[in-house]
């Protein structure tokens, strides 16, 4: 379980980016987090793993305060939580069982990660991984040889192989296609259902997170404007959230998605018969 209490971050120059963030995320819950640009999003998500360090407050996961860690044993906590970023993070030249095997950097030696000889058993577990996100056949695969839902899906695989007790995902389909965007999604959510995995997820995609999110909150100007289920985010809390628009031509525009995919199933299933 992750708990946040007054998080605040302030910039040198006076900025808030985050005000006095409060938050439970229980095990096993999806949440995620919206907000206009600039909101406080990923100040969030990284504060909490202290990329970003916080100006006051508590980060709490599961009984341990990361919050006034020093050096050393932050290395050791942030074992526990699995980053997935927007732009995969990949390394590029290495094969995709070796980016898998990355997230076992901070459980290796120095010259076991050097000479990238790791135990059977990382490796077995990054195979099991691969099958899982559907990438076993790209194991010798280079990075840059993916297209961008394959390069995601490594990125979730890798962040799976710390074993992390917390997954932050920093807007995972910001650069795919809106069918791999829902693919993507839906195996995020399956993966944390599987393993009672909490995990916040900054998306930008307002129609996407009602569809998938079990809770949401938004956030604008680094405050908790809105925390409830997608049911609850009417109109006029998004109004709230991201100021005047229509709403509702953006939820047509979802559901057309949403239709035209199901459409091109069908058609492809019709072909293959």
């Amino acid at each position: 379980m992750l708990t946040l209490t007054d998080l605040t971050k302030t910039y040198r120059s006076g900025d808030k980016a985050l005000a006095e963030v409060s938050l439970t995320v229980p095990k096993g819950q999806v949440v995620g987090l919206i907000g206009p640009s600039g909101a406080g999003k990923s100040t969030l998500i990284r504060c909490i793993n202290r990329l970003v360090e916080p100006t006051s407050g508590k980060i709490i996961l599961s009984g341990t305060e990361l919050s006034g860690l020093g050096t050393r044993a932050l290395r050791r906590e942030r074992r526990r939580i699995g980053m997935i970023f927007q732009e995969y993070a990949l390394v590029e030249r290495l094969t995709v069982m070796e980016n898998v095997l990355s997230g076992r950097l901070g459980y290796v030696s120095f010259w076991q990660s050097f000479t990238r000889r790791f135990p059977p058993a990382d490796i077995e577990r990054a195979y099991r991984l691969l099958d899982r996100v559907g990438l076993m056949e790209h194991a010798d695969k280079r990075a840059d040889a993916l297209s961008g839902g394959q390069r995601q899906r490594v990125g979730i695989a890798r962040a799976l192989s710390q074993e992390p007790e917390l997954l932050l995902v920093d807007e995972p389909t910001a650069s795919l296609d809106p069918k791999t965007s829902r693919q993507i999604m839906r195996l995020l959510i399956e993966i944390c259902d599987e393993r009672g995995l909490p995990a916040i997820v900054n998306i930008h995609d307002v129609p996407l997170a009602q569809q998938f999110m079990q809770r949401i909150i938004g956030l604008r100007a680094g405050r908790v404007v809105f925390d409830g289920t997608p049911e609850q985010l009417t109109e006029s809390v998004l109004t709230t959230i991201y100021g005047a628009e229509d709403w509702t031509a953006m939820r047509k525009d979802g559901e057309a998605d949403r239709v035209a995919e199901a459409e091109a199933v069908a058609r492809l299933a019709m072909i293959s018969a």
